[in-house]
């Protein structure tokens, strides 16, 4: 006999669930870097995290909402990262070049993630994207103004331009394509 479902459900049933969500991230993240968008499948997904197939589908309702779900958790931490960066004066730039260079290294399957979706065509995705690059362009550029620096906007740009062919770099596993830097005094 099924049991009936309470409206306060429990802080360890919620608990769980936000797990369970967390993991099929994680698993589809690693999946959809291993595999691309269109090869991916959420079977594929499920077997990773040990789940069935249709319990992605109770908390994702398709493929396109996982993918875009897993690329706002990788912009969700670039976020988190460069919003710690507390550094003064003209040592804020070689700091943000670190946090990224850091992330790169911590999670590469979510950098991968980002190179695939500037190729995908969906709505959805290409949303998610601009989104995600807004908000991490805005914040950069934020912390490049508060810390002084002269044509904060230029900067940004430079260095959104310099970490996405990292990304490049990375994901063709040509790491003699990354930016070379000149060493601050």
């Amino acid at each position: 006999m099924a049991r009936p479902s309470s409206p306060n459900r429990g802080k360890g049933e919620e608990a769980t669930a936000v797990n369970r969500r967390e993991q099929i991230l994680e698993a589809a993240v690693a999946v959809f870097a291993e595999h691309g968008y269109y090869r991916a499948t959420t079977a594929q997904v499920a077997e990773q995290v040990g789940i069935s197939q249709p319990y992605v589908f109770k908390i994702f309702k398709n493929k396109e909402e996982l993918f875009v779900a897993a690329l706002g958790r990788a912009f969700d931490r670039i976020v988190r990262a460069f919003e710690g960066l507390e550094t003064a004066g003209d040592q804020v730039l070689r700091k943000a070049i670190q946090v990224y260079e850091q992330l790169m290294e911590t999670h590469p399957n979510e950098i991968i993630l980002q190179v695939q979706a500037l190729g995908i065509r969906d709505e959805a995705i290409r949303g998610a994207m601009q989104d995600g690059m807004r908000k991490v362009t805005d914040l950069v550029e934020g912390k490049f103004t508060a810390a002084g620096l002269e044509h904060p906007e230029v900067l940004v740009s430079t260095f959104m331009a310099n970490g996405m062919l990292c990304n490049i770099a990375m994901s063709l596993e040509m790491p003699e394509l990354k930016p070379k830097h000149l060493e601050q005094e």
